[in-house]
């Protein structure tokens, strides 16, 4: 979603980057270009002024620091007042004293409320809590049936009964008492778009269930539409906090730089795709620092530690070091890569990655991985520790059996090869070197990855030291990105003679 923005910011901050000296007029022109691209992404005009007086009234008179040059310094502020437009700090959940703690969801139709309902059930059984849901969304035919079915697939009880909506929602919070669940996620209904039936229905049920949290679910592909919504539901219902959906579209962006400002609430919860655990809680400052193209390496560390198996990726990483990596340790790393989302996903939270990786790793699909495993898993135990013995006769066997062509087993095993050279630069402790050997291994149609490309993708496995050997790097990685002096790809942009 933040994609164009971060471009046009990489560009506009690159050029400041190991500056000597700055005068106020290169700092004007730089607001001015900061200025523009957030009235592009489609940012509130009054959130884009105060952005930028507050950046200006920091930079005046800016006292110079031993450890960073004066752009560094302007690249500090600008990533420090980005964090205060988009929260500041990550919001906390409190739980109640009396269980359960109870949470509200409200929104328009369409934003994904019912979705949202079961990730976020499926979040706090992460955090050790036994949740329960209930359904409170009487209006759309099937909306129970839907939050029943996801419920199942999350592994958490859904109540609801043929009755009216706040009915339900107080027999919802009985039964979470009787049942002993310590958290209660109420999923109300929405309509086309604001009216007074909707908030009034939407007012009785907080009364009823008398919540700790209501969360508004908006839609961040609908821009401003999203901050008016925001708005209006805050004025009626008093909201606690908003949850962001469809933050992988392709929109602009400017809701979730705009409604924290605008509502005066934080974004608590962001959903990045349609699976269930494309859902976590909302970090400002880490999504400041990926909109200022520095990645975000702790929001890839957890996914990992939640996601891998430690075992499996310690002895994946003892294979490579040791120089017997082989294509059975690559299959059972590239289940746990899987389970960590796409390619483009991950790639996106590493600093310092081009455009032609990230639009490499794109064209990337499910399939193509699918294939691969085909492949690998037609092979014999012996074949995959040692490929050099599968002849022309074995590479039909295998190609018959995973229902591709000799010409695919053909390429894996060549691509293969090559990234068993290539894995002498993964001991360094890289997820990069790995990733980047990922590139060339899915069969004809998958992307060509040139060799400067692919040393690219290998040299940025220092951004996340011992990663494969599921150990995580802590304060480190922060500290580093905050300084400015991470090595970065300068973006495009206009260089005026001044800025030059």
């Amino acid at each position: 979603m933040f994609e164009s923005l971060t471009d046009r910011f990489e560009g506009i901050l690159g050029r400041l980057r190991n500056r000597g000296r700055l005068t106020d007029a290169d700092v004007d022109e730089v607001l001015r270009e900061i200025r523009t691209a957030l009235l592009e992404a489609d940012v509130e005009i009054g959130v884009v002024r105060a952005f930028t007086s507050a950046v200006r009234d920091r930079c005046v008179g800016l006292e110079l620091s031993q450890a960073l040059s004066p752009g560094q310094q302007v690249i500090k502020i600008v990533n420090e007042e980005l964090v205060a437009i988009l929260g500041g700090e990550t919001l906390r959940i409190n739980y109640a004293s009396r269980p359960p703690t109870v949470i509200l969801l409200a929104g328009l139709q369409g934003a994904g409320k019912t979705t949202t309902s079961a990730k976020l059930a499926r979040w706090f059984k992460q955090q050790g809590r036994n949740p329960m849901l209930v359904g409170a969304d009487l209006q759309r035919p099937a909306a129970v049936q839907q939050l029943r079915v996801l419920g199942e697939q999350v592994g958490v009880t859904v109540f609801s009964e043929p009755s009216d909506p706040v009915t339900v929602a107080r027999a919802g919070l009985e039964e979470a008492r009787r049942l002993g669940r310590d958290v209660l996620i109420v999923d109300t209904a929405g309509r086309l778009a604001i009216d007074e039936d909707l908030m009034a229905e939407i007012r009785a049920v907080s009364s009823a269930v008398q919540p700790d949290y209501t969360f508004l679910v908006i839609d961040a592909m609908i821009g401003q539409d999203a901050v008016a919504t925001a708005r209006a539901f805050h004025d009626s219902l008093q909201l606690d906090g908003v949850i962001l959906t469809k933050l992988d579209g392709d929109a602009r962006g400017g809701a979730a730089l705009s409604v924290k400002e605008v509502v005066g609430r934080p974004i608590a919860f962001a959903s990045t795709g349609e699976k269930l655990d494309d859902f976590d809680q909302f970090h400002p400052d880490r999504m400041a620092d990926r909109i200022l193209g520095m990645g975000d390496v702790l929001t890839l560390i957890e996914q990992a530690e939640r996601t891998m198996d430690k075992d499996v990726a310690t002895k994946g990483a003892a294979a490579m070091m040791e120089g017997r990596f082989t294509l059975e340790d690559f299959l059972e790393q590239l289940q746990q890569v899987k389970k960590m989302g796409s390619l483009s996903g991950m790639l996106s939270m590493l600093p310092g990655v081009s455009k032609d990786i990230k639009a490499a790793s794109a064209s990337v699909d499910d399939r193509q991985i699918n294939q691969v495993e085909a492949i690998i898993r037609s092979m014999t135990p012996g074949e995959r520790v040692d490929p050099s013995v599968i002849d022309g006769a074995r590479r039909v066997r295998i190609a018959k059996g995973s229902g591709t062509s000799t010409q695919d087993v053909n390429a894996l095993l060549k691509q293969f090869k090559e990234m068993q050279k290539m894995m002498k630069g993964f001991t360094k402790g890289g997820m990069g070197g790995a990733l980047g050997g990922l590139g060339g291994l899915f069969g004809r149609g998958g992307p060509k990855l040139s060799p400067e490309m692919m040393a690219e993708m290998a040299e940025m496995g220092g951004s996340m030291p011992g990663l494969g050997a599921g150990s995580a790097p802590r304060a480190a990685a922060p500290s580093a990105k905050k300084g400015g002096s991470g090595k970065k790809k300068k973006g495009g942009g206009r260089v005026t003679p001044k800025a030059r």
